[in-house]
């Protein structure tokens, strides 16, 4: 075999082991030592030695583990539950009000954790029964859950966003300021439609009875609740932002503040740190071994020529640089169809974001594009992981089937949001610049 044709078989064996059911990370080092030892003997498998010390000598992937308890400890103790009473007492008496509530916590919620499980659980455990309660369609119910849930995707602090940055050496100060402004007008966005739907079709989403609706002074009583997590908003995002603290130094004032809102609402409790840590080390380490494989995988890759072998494809593409972006969003919007945007970011940045950026791209803009279209990924069938995350929060009537049908308005809207941000970039880059230039 040519051995030009080695990357692309790389490629086509690993999408084989995706498909017999083998674990992302495990797919990815499967892959490269199998066709390191085979092509370059026993003592080429030291490179997955160096993936792996690469990955974990990272002061700033710290941030990543300090982000996920921080987003368990509020999930626990139940802030998601009062930030969604006092939108909701709010919001309830416009047509739609109840899937305009969802939509505000679900933004909330990503400044909170950046935890895109905890926003669609959250939501579809308290805000979906309101909804379906008081007559809302269910594919928009369904829907709105899932979009608003993935906001933490956008709006910082991600997750993912650090890990991005960790690949790439992208600002990600940059990146959370770019990405606030991307998660907030894509939140108009689904805003927009659901009073549009709502203006047009009265039954589809309709306003609270004016028997249920909160008054005036409940709706000033029920503010209290947002000043515990609107201050860790101000204190995390603010301080990264200013260039006060690192986001790892952030991520640990962030998840402190998590544990004292915990005690200061008597609601935190030795069972609910104990079950956080154990599911934090879960995700963390999944994300730590998909790192290793990925790490190794990308070296082997490299290694054969095939980074060199994209850029020359990309490079005499016709159609020119736009070209090259349209086909690079096509090509991670589908696998994110099939695989977990942490394991996309490892997989494809490394080969897409150096093309992109020799053809004139704004690296940090591409890194936001990116993640746009890893809002996607959550949504898009069949194996988009927001989908299984609300399947396991709904009643058994509910199948698989309709989650995905009622996921298309939603990523419908994705698409306008990235169609958008295309045409015109200041829609995210506003804000960092304006941060940088102070």
């Amino acid at each position: 075999m040519a051995r030009e044709l080695y990357p692309l078989l790389m490629f086509a064996t690993l999408f084989v082991l995706l498909a017999g059911g083998v674990p992302i990370a495990f797919s990815l080092a499967a892959v490269s030592i199998g066709f390191a030892y085979v092509l370059w003997g026993p003592g080429a498998l030291n490179i997955v030695v160096s993936a792996a010390w690469g990955s974990m000598n990272n002061f700033v992937i710290i941030a990543v583990p300090l982000f996920i308890y921080m987003a368990y400890i509020l999930q626990k103790t139940n802030v998601v539950e009062d930030l969604y009473d006092t939108f909701f007492k709010w919001s309830g008496g416009l047509r739609g009000g109840l899937a305009v509530a969802t939509v505000v916590v679900g933004a909330v919620l990503g400044a909170v954790s950046g935890v895109v499980a905890a926003g669609v659980i959250g939501l579809g455990l308290i805000g979906l029964p309101q909804m379906l309660k008081h007559g809302y369609n269910k594919r928009m119910a369904l829907g709105c859950v899932m979009g608003a849930g993935t906001l933490g995707q956008l709006i910082p602090p991600s997750t993912n966003m650090v890990l991005y940055g960790c690949v790439t050496g992208v600002s990600i100060g940059g990146l959370f300021a770019g990405g606030l402004s991307a998660g907030i007008f894509l939140a108009i966005l689904y805003i927009g439609y659901v009073l549009i739907r709502g203006l047009l079709d009265p039954d589809f989403c309709p306003s609270l009875p004016p028997n249920e609706r909160a008054t005036w002074k409940e709706k000033l009583i029920s503010m209290k609740s947002v000043f515990f997590p609107g201050l860790l908003i101000l204190v995390v995002l603010g301080s990264i932002l200013m260039g006060v603290a690192t986001p790892t130094e952030a991520a640990a004032f962030g998840a402190a503040g998590a544990l004292i809102i915990g005690l200061l609402k008597r609601r935190l409790t030795w069972e609910i740190v104990y079950t956080s840590c154990f599911e934090t080390l879960g995700v963390s380490a999944m994300v730590g071994w998909t790192m290793i494989g990925a790490g190794a995988f990308g070296s082997v890759f490299s290694g054969l020529g095939g980074n060199t072998l994209i850029t020359n494809i990309a490079m005499n593409m016709p159609g020119g640089p736009n070209m090259v972006f349209l086909v690079s969003a096509v090509f991670i919007f589908i696998l994110g169809m099939f695989l977990e945007p942490g394991a996309i970011i490892f997989l494809a940045v490394p080969i897409i974001a150096p093309i992109l950026s020799r053809l004139g791209f704004d690296p940090l803009w591409v890194g936001l594009a990116f993640n746009v279209l890893l809002q996607s990924a959550y949504l898009s069938p069949p194996f988009g992981f927001s989908l299984f995350y609300l399947k396991g929060c709904t009643p058994p009537d509910v199948d698989i089937v309709e989650i995905y049908k009622a996921s298309v308005p939603f990523l419908l809207l994705q698409i306008v949001c990235i169609t958008a941000i295309f045409m015109f970039p200041d829609i995210v880059m506003w804000l960092p610049r304006y941060i940088m230039g102070m």
